[in-house]
């Protein structure tokens, strides 16, 4: 009868009444992500508008002959988040999957188009692989005992632009550098450890640029000059000495100022190292032991707004680093981030030539019911909306039909409010 105060008690073992736990929690976890700016809450949006697609992509890749029956996809589904019928999703993308009838039973397969930015990726990959080496490094070197859980890492692999197979790649290709170890013997506990210190690496992205600059090493702020109480409070927290997160902490105290400082230094670090300069607060949670990070990370990133934005878009907790973006836009990419733009844009060519046919049939459909057709500019405008709402991540595939849209808004977004209070309970016990 009341499953929101079952789920709580479930949780708790205690009863509430009425709506205002509802409102309570709302206003609670509201206060973890900050004002929400545009240009940065599209920054994230753009990162995520092709990831389902990208999964379908290596799905297809790892399957025997690069084509994946579509009733195989349709029990992928689930795993990815998604609801409805696969060879609807696939079509809406003409670009970027082919699907075929053979002996009455559908398949899929990427397109000429596609394979070619595979290909393109793969070399780039080849290509960076010495960077793929430092930054495995440095994330060693900024580690307690200089090793990091493979499954752990796992998580974020793909933030710092890992290939799936990085373990073959690079650790076990550098044995001077890199070694798989298992102290306890178990699997899960699989670690990769450095082998040997690079001076040259202990070098922080603040401490570099301050070096190339001819000054002393400190934080920039990205904050408008009309928030002074901000500017103030960075000021006095970028007085004190830079401490870097290649040091050793062992002398520092914990929750003292010197902390905090080599925690924001170390949170830069990682940002820094990473495609798209963000990660899932989460995630880096999951690191805690080995980087000697606070319990209460978001708390700590939030009082630093001039150096990190922090968002709960999509209601996962996301830290992206100011200074890495130029409005929307960012600043560096690296190449791999230019191939996968190369995707998101084939992903929207499709998208908008599936519209366009779409739009036509309905009008043919009009036409031959003796209907008024529909002014074509105001169509227009309707598939534009449409197009545009999937550029910003809002929809994931840009679904045409209305209540189709609805029904795969709910499964990606779930707007179930029980789901969403126990996902925030959750998420609140872990910090």
């Amino acid at each position: 009868m009341y499953p929101l105060k079952d789920s709580y008690r479930m949780l708790t073992g205690a009863y509430l009444k009425g709506p205002l736990i509802v409102l309570h929690f709302r206003r609670r976890f509201s206060l973890w992500s900050m004002k929400k700016e545009p240009d940065l809450e599209l920054a994230l949006s753009r990162n995520r508008r092709w990831i389902v697609n990208n999964q379908i992509k290596n799905i297809i890749i790892r399957y025997p002959d690069d084509a994946v029956p579509i009733d195989f996809l349709q029990k992928k589904f689930k795993s990815l988040d998604l609801q409805g019928k696969a060879l609807n999703w696939l079509k809406k993308y003409p670009c970027c999957f082919e699907v075929y009838c053979e002996n009455d039973k559908y398949f899929c397969r990427l397109t000429k188009q596609m394979l070619f930015l595979v290909e393109e990726e793969e070399s780039v990959k080849d290509m960076q692989e010495p960077i793929f080496v430092r930054r495995l490094a440095k994330l060693l070197m900024m580690s307690m005992n200089q090793r990091l859980n493979v499954s752990k890492l796992n998580e974020l692999k793909r933030n710092f632009g890992f290939p799936d197979d990085y373990l073959l790649r690079i650790a076990t290709k550098y044995p001077d550098m890199f070694r798989v170890v298992s102290y306890s013997g178990r699997r899960s506990s699989m670690e990769i450890e450095l082998s040997s210190w690079d001076p040259d690496l202990a070098v922080s992205a603040i401490e570099e640029l301050a070096k190339n600059e001819g000054r002393e090493p400190c934080f920039s702020c990205s904050l408008p000059s009309t928030w002074v109480k901000s500017w103030e409070k960075f000021q006095e927290f970028n007085f004190t000495p830079y401490i870097s997160p290649y040091g050793e902490p062992s002398g520092l105290v914990e929750e003292s100022m010197e902390m905090d400082k080599r925690t924001v230094g170390l949170v830069h670090e990682l940002l820094s190292l990473t495609l798209w300069k963000k990660a899932s607060i989460l995630k880096l949670g999951h690191f805690r032991r080995e980087f000697l990070l606070p319990q209460n990370l978001n708390v700590l990133l939030l009082k630093h707004p001039g150096i990190f934005y922090v968002s709960n878009k999509y209601q996962i907790y996301t830290v992206l680093l100011r200074e890495g973006y130029n409005g929307s836009e960012l600043i560096d990419k690296d190449p791999l981030v230019v191939v996968k733009d190369k995707f998101g844009e084939l992903m929207q060519e499709g998208l908008h030539e599936y519209n366009r046919r779409h739009y036509l049939l309905n009008l043919e459909k009009k036409r031959k019911k003796g209907l008024a057709p529909v002014r074509p500019e105001g169509r227009k405008r309707a598939s534009n909306e449409v197009s545009e709402q999937d550029d910003q991540g809002n929809n994931l595939g840009g679904i045409f039909d209305p209540e189709e849209r609805k029904r795969f808004y709910k499964a990606l977004f779930d707007e179930n409010l029980d789901s969403v209070f126990v996902q925030n309970f959750r998420f609140a016990r872990t910090y």
